[in-house]
């Protein structure tokens, strides 16, 4: 899943969805909710839908599928909005080698403002760089 998340945060939202996505980056709203959410709610309808219509003659692989979708939702909603951007104020002492690294990954990935030459497309796995003192 993280390759996945790498791979559409990369090539989809900084890609042909920036519109969807610039807003995470640029902060010109005063509204809690941002157009990237949507993503949040296209993979959410995704996840279910391999749930609600896999078939174990046909389509067996929805609930890995679906499953995997969501797993990878609920870390992402734990991780990105709640741990680093502290959409809710939770985990704010979390200070361990494995935070650290991961907050600096994605504050190096918001300092580029824009569309292009961005680094640290990731969330959970994240170059060992960032790991370092």
């Amino acid at each position: 899943m993280e390759f996945m998340a790498w791979f559409t945060h990369k090539y989809v939202m900084h890609g042909f969805l920036w519109s969807l996505h610039k807003d995470h980056h640029h902060k010109d709203h005063n509204s809690w909710w941002e157009r990237n959410d949507f993503f949040f709610v296209f993979y959410a309808i995704v996840s279910m839908s391999c749930i609600l219509f896999h078939n174990p003659n046909t389509f067996w692989v929805g609930i890995p599928i679906g499953l995997g979708i969501l797993a990878y939702g609920i870390a992402y909603f734990i991780v990105h909005d709640i741990f680093i951007h502290q959409r809710f104020k939770l985990f704010r002492n979390a200070n361990n080698w494995y935070a650290k690294g991961v907050r600096r990954a994605h504050k190096i990935h918001h300092k580029n403002l824009g569309k292009e030459k961005g680094e640290c497309f990731g969330m959970l796995v994240v170059p060992f760089k960032y790991f370092k003192n």
